[in-house]
Order: C-alpha cells, then structure tokens, then sequence
C-alpha cells in the first residue's frame, strides 16, 4: 500500500523527500474531499480523505478558540519528528535521538528569557531547525508568561497562530515518546494557555501522564508539574492529584534538591497545602529547606517567605529568620517585586533583623525614587509595622515623596504617611512634605475611602501637623454615613480616632470653628483590648514603681492607680497636691490645687531601636499638660538601672518632687 502511495506521488515530491517528516493539517471542521479533487502530499501520507483543498489544507476556524487537533496514523512518522505543509506551516523536529548541542540548548533558554512578545518568541523557533520536548514545553511557558492576564488570556489570539498549532500538534502526535520531563511540563503549559480540556492534545497528554504515574518512576519535580496541572484541570478534588501526592508522600524531604523544594512548596501555596493533612510533609519541608538557605537566590527567598506567609506556617519561625539572614545578603538584588514579598512575609510573622535592617538603610536611599510606588510604600510599611525608627530611610523617603507622591494611589500615599505618625518623626523636609500632602487632600479628597482619610488625619495631628480645612469635613453626617456603610464599619477603633481628632481641635486649635463631632460618636475612653490609642502599663514596671511610692508617700491611699480622666485618657498614677504642695489622699475630689500624672513607660511605648515615644504617646502626654497635668515621666531604661528599695524612694523622690527634702517616717 505505502509503495503504491509512493508511486502515485509527482516525482517532485519524490525529490524534496519525506523520509523524516510526517505532514499533518489542521482543521477545526473538516469535510470529506470531492472525488474529483487531488488529494494533498499530507493527506496522501497519512491514509486522509478529510481534505477539501486541491493544494493545501483548511487552517483552523477563527470562530473557536479551542485549539483543536486530528488524529492520524503515524505511518511514516519518524521517532519524535514532524513536517507541516510546505509554505503554509513552519516546520519543527522534536527529537530525542539528535539532540541539539548543550551549549546550543542553554543559548536557546537564554534567548527565551529574553523574549518580551510572542512574536519574538515564534521568531526564536523560527530559527531553530531542532528542539528537545522540553525546549518546545519551555517555549509554550514563556507564551503563557508574556500573555497571562488573570484567569484568561490577553490575546486569546495567540492560539491561532501557525507556530502554535504546529508546536502542538507534534506535541500531540508525539505524545508517547516525549520524555517523563518534557510530557508534564508541556501539559501544565498547555493549562496555562487555557487549552480545552477535552481536546485530543489535552486528552492524549492527560493520558499519557497518567501511565507514567502509574508507573511510579516521575521525579518530584515532575510530580509537582503533573499536579500543578490537574490542579488546574479538575481542581482540588481531582482522583490523580491525589494519586500524586500518595507518592509524593513516600518521599523523604531530606533527600530533595532545591529545585525540588521549591517546586514542591509551589504546589502547595496554589491550595494543595491547605490541607491539613499534609502538616507533616510541610514541617520535613521546613526541616530540610533550613539547611540548604544559603544556596538559595533572591527569587527563591522571596517565593519561601511567600508561601509561608500564604500558609500561614507560624511554627517554622526557625525557617522564616533563616530565610531573613539569607535576604540580607540579596537586598540589593531583590526585585521590586520580591522586597514587597520579603517585607510582606517579615510583617506577618512579626520578624526583623539589625543586619536586614542595616542592608535596607544602606539601600532605601538608592531605590526611594526609582522603586515602583508598593515598593516603597512596603518599605515605610515594614518599618512602621516593627517601630523601627531609621532616619535614614524615613528621610529617603520624604524626600521621594515631595517629588513623586502625584504618581502614588491614595492608598500609598495613606500607608507612606502613617509610619511618620505612629513613630511620631518628623523628617528635616516636614513643611515640603505636608504640603503636598494638604495638595493632594485638596486634588483628590474624593478619590480617598473614608477609612483611608482618616487614616492619613489622625496620623498628621500626632505629628502636630493640623489638617483643619479637612477635619471639619470628617465631622459632617454625610463622611460619617459613608464611614459606616465602608466594609468593617465603625469600630471602637474609628470613634477613639474620631474622638482624638476632635480633642485635638478643642485643645490645639482654638481657632477651629467647624463643626462639632456628635457625642454618640465619642467615645470615653481611647484605652481597649486590642488596637488602641494607648499602650496599657507593663504591669512588672507599673508594681516595682507602685511599691516605691507607697514607701515614698508613705500609704498605698495616697495616690491613685489607672485613673480614667474624662478627656479619655487612662493614667498610670494620679497624686494630687493642695495649694501648699502637701499629698492628698487619691479620694479627695475637693481642695486639689494640682494633679501630678506618672507616666511609667515601658519598652512597647518607645520605637523598639530608640529612646523614642510612640506618636500616640507624645500626644497624650502633650494633650494632658495642656489639660493641667504636671507631667512626669518613669522610663524603663532609668527604673532598670536601680538595684535595690533605697535607690529607687530616692530616684522617685527626685522625679516627683526635686525641689524638696524627704521626711523621714
């Protein structure tokens, strides 16, 4: 039958030779020939009557965007080679026998890498005249990189292109003798390309992957590839997935190479890991990654730091300040995108390092302004979040800001402006930098969610930076109605800024003359569980000094403990003075000439790397003088240095009345 075939060919064709090729049409709706029609060299070769063109084949219907494919006898199919119809398709071998040279291959990646447009990576293979399986699966991965746009396709176009079809269709025809590497990977690019399920390639690569596995000889790498892919396809549920992971489970962690790792950890941060079944492979995972951290590269400290974060893996902190230790080394070759990763993951696990916050000081005042704005904006985030006071980035960044805050979301700017606040800083460039905050209020006032904007208020008066053309604006029904129906509401949280804003006003500003803020929106007190307005007393400070005044004054009555005044504000200790100066006793109400306020300010009060007040601090000591209060401050790095009862009545009696002798009694 073949010579026959054979002998019914022009002799032309005879000439060109098809000892290594199989030609194969494309066709998305095929119709049977007219007897009277010549058939074409491909459909010829492969024993087809499904071609209608007296030259050539029909190309795929642009209607469908499913790349659809025929299924043929490989008759004269040479192993892992392919040939389309001369001038209408571009021609590829994939084979196995002949490969391409290493340093052909590794050329080949590298230029792939490079490529920014699907049509430059069709030009690539173009040029090529031999691939490996895994170079024409790498190459379907790279489409999938440069036209990935969500849960679709940018240009769903691309599939309809020449080189694809062909770049499939030998993938298909090929399938059983692709390699165990070349075979997954190509499946899990085709997910990637949205391909239909149910179309042959889809269903032929499904097939053969599963007799692989079946098998039981796919590395871990590719395991994760196969189950990237039927996580994809069938999802979570899927039969073989579980299939997968049964092996993968069999295999000892400590045995695996970075690469798997790292694919493994993949797999599990797109929903597999979410299983709480799989807590003990994870916790091998975390075991065997701590001792290969320092060969790990920036973009795989940031996907770890990641997929811990996703997971939420609390109990591998030791991995996690591992993985902090390496990143300090990579900070200056991070990606803006994988530092907004790396900071992410060290906010939420409440992480920081000195060296990692030494490299960061180093490197802010470099990429402050070529940075992309989240970048920067996580930047302030992560210092604001850890206390961490650091001029030199803090004022990196003002300076930034003054210069490129038009370009920022009304989120960043919001989220650049709160670290100043919260670790009551003011840069050297303060007046520039507020001023282009009160410009951007006046441009976009509108464009901030209410939680946002008063976000960036409340942090601006704990700077005493006063926005008194914007805060009467808060006070109105209206900004209060949209405040309410905004996601969580108005918590307590939101009325304690409310409140603090308006005391503000009163006490700071008399000049205000806006409206006032309705009492069912105050609240009367800023001290409450949780997120607050003031640090509650570290309870071991707050008893050592208790137990010296009560020496001192000689009564525990003499003083009161955790007053609640009613500007909202909670004391840690109240003395009260007649007009001759003398003590009385804390149930006094009447003939007290002067109220004196103890702060005792532990370590949560100051920025945790200086002797610095929390903004939220600074205004409550200030707004309380203002009210009468003689202020009187007990910081923990002067209690702790007293040794013994003596040292500290004597370092009590100094603060609290320096101009006086004690009595002894």
């Amino acid at each position: 039958m073949a010579l026959k075939l054979l002998q019914r060919l022009p002799k032309q064709v005879g000439q060109i030779g098809i000892h290594r090729y199989a030609f194969a049409c494309f066709n998305s709706r095929l119709f049977r020939c007219q007897p009277e029609q010549h058939l074409c060299v491909a459909c010829l070769c492969t024993s087809s009557t499904s071609c209608i063109q007296p030259h050539g084949c029909w190309k795929l219907d642009e209607t469908r965007r499913g790349l659809t494919t025929i299924v043929r006898e490989p008759s004269f199919v040479g192993v892992s080679s392919v040939g389309l119809h001369k001038d209408s398709f571009p021609r590829f071998c994939l084979t196995q026998m002949h490969q391409p040279a290493p340093a052909d291959q590794q050329a080949f990646y590298r230029s792939l890498s490079k490529c920014t447009s699907s049509r430059q990576v069709f030009r690539l293979l173009h040029s090529v005249e031999v691939l490996t399986d895994s170079m024409a699966a790498a190459s379907l991965h790279r489409v999938a990189d440069l036209e990935h746009g969500g849960n679709c396709l940018k240009d769903p176009s691309v599939l309809e292109k020449d080189t694809i079809r062909a770049l499939c269709k030998q993938l298909e025809e090929d399938s059983g003798r692709l390699t165990d590497g070349g075979l997954v990977s190509a499946l899990l690019a085709c997910t990637r390309l949205y391909l239909d399920p149910w179309s042959t390639l889809m269903v032929r690569l499904v097939s053969e992957s599963q007799e692989r596995l079946d098998r039981g000889y796919l590395s871990i790498g590719q395991l994760c590839d196969l189950a990237q892919a039927m996580l994809a396809l069938e999802g979570s549920g899927s039969v073989m997935l579980e299939q997968i992971m049964a092996q993968i489970q069999k295999q000892e962690p400590a045995q695996w190479s970075l690469a798997e790792l790292r694919a493994m950890y993949k797999l599990l941060q797109n929903g597999v890991g979410f299983d709480k079944k799989y807590c003990d492979l994870l916790n091998a995972m975390h075991t065997r990654a701590v001792t290969v951290t320092s060969h790990m590269s920036p973009a795989t400290v940031s996907e770890l730091l990641s997929v811990l974060t996703i997971l939420n893996q609390t109990q591998a902190m030791p991995l996690v300040i591992s993985l902090c230790k390496r990143a300090v080394r990579h900070v200056p070759h991070f990606t803006d995108d994988e530092l907004s990763l790396v900071l992410g993951a060290l906010m939420h696990f409440g992480h920081s390092d000195h060296y990692f916050v030494d490299a960061m000081e180093k490197y802010v005042p470099m990429m402050a302004f070529t940075s992309q704005p989240e970048t920067v904006t996580k930047v302030m985030q992560f210092f604001g979040r850890r206390n961490i006071l650091s001029p030199v980035v803090f004022d990196a960044v003002a300076e930034s800001f003054v210069y490129r805050a038009d370009e920022y979301s009304t989120s960043q700017v919001a989220r650049q402006i709160m670290p100043f606040g919260k670790l009551g800083y003011l840069p050297p460039n303060a007046a520039d930098v507020f001023r282009k905050v009160e410009t951007i209020l006046h441009t976009r006032f509108s464009h901030f969610q209410p939680r946002t904007l008063l976000n960036v208020l409340h942090s601006c008066i704990l700077v005493e930076r006063f926005p008194v053309n914007f805060v009467s604006k808060l006070f109105s029904r209206y900004f209060l109605q949209q405040l309410q129906e905004q996601g969580t509401g108005v918590d307590r949280y939101v009325l304690a800024q409310l409140t603090q804003l308006y005391m503000t006003m009163k006490l700071e500003c008399p000049f205000y003359e806006g409206p006032r803020l309705f009492p069912q929106y105050r609240v009367k007190s800023f001290l409450m569980p949780g997120q607050s307005l003031e640090t509650p007393v570290d309870n071991h400070l707050y008893n050592s000094v208790k137990t010296g005044l009560v020496d001192l004054l000689g009564g525990r009555s003499y003083f009161g403990s955790k007053v609640l005044t009613p500007y909202c504000y909670t004391i840690d200790v109240e003395i009260k003075l007649d007009e001759d100066g003398y003590v009385l006793p804390a149930s006094y109400h009447d003939d007290v000439y002067k109220r004196i306020a103890l702060c005792i300010d532990g370590q949560k009060r100051y920025t945790s790397n200086k002797r610095q007040l929390l903004g939220k601090e600074a205004i409550k000591q200030r707004q309380l003088r203002l009210l009468g209060y003689e202020i009187i401050q007990i910081p923990f790095y002067e209690f702790d240095k007293l040794r013994n009862k003596t040292s500290v009545v004597e370092y009590l009696h100094k603060k609290i009345f320096p101009h006086s002798y004690r009595l002894s009694w």
